[in-house]
């Protein structure tokens, strides 16, 4: 993991401020999402994006049911119906 640097507090709600710089390194958007992981002692962010509930696919995904699927696992599950 890479250094930045950078220290920022948290506020007295639990927030904290992503540089602009980090945030244009990352293509963060304002009302992006962020996924929260925590690995041992360590607390990740990472951008969110949708995938495929099958196979973690994240290109062509469509919702079927209410749930990500992408359009070859959709593909493969009607072939086996």
């Amino acid at each position: 993991m890479k250094s930045t640097g950078i220290v920022r507090r948290i506020d007295e709600l639990g927030r904290i401020v992503l540089p602009i710089e980090l945030r244009n390194k990352m293509d963060i958007k304002n009302k992006d999402s962020i996924e929260i992981f925590v690995e041992e002692d360590k607390i990740i962010l990472k951008k969110y994006v949708p995938a495929c509930l099958f196979c973690g696919n994240a290109d062509d995904v469509i919702m079927y049911k209410g749930k990500l699927v992408c359009k070859q696992c959709l593909q493969d599950m009607t072939r086996q119906a």
